[in-house]
């Protein structure tokens, strides 16, 4: 599986903290807001009910561990 580059979408101030629904692609946004609900109603507004769903963190912290 190819690695998926986020950061456009991750970096981007209007999705931050907020919920975005992506095309299949995971590089296109159809839809965001404050919640899942809203999300997923604009979503199926637009005729997509299946994107692919994921909340943007309000800052990105780095994740250290131990192999």
């Amino acid at each position: 599986m190819k690695a998926i580059d986020m950061t456009k979408i991750y970096s981007n101030e209007k999705y931050k903290g907020n919920w975005v629904a992506l095309q299949d692609d995971e590089q296109t946004v159809v839809a965001s807001g404050k919640t899942l609900k809203e999300v997923m109603q604009k979503s199926e507004k637009k005729g997509i009910s299946h994107p692919v769903v994921t909340q943007i963190p309000h800052e990105v912290l780095p994740i250290v561990g131990i192999i």
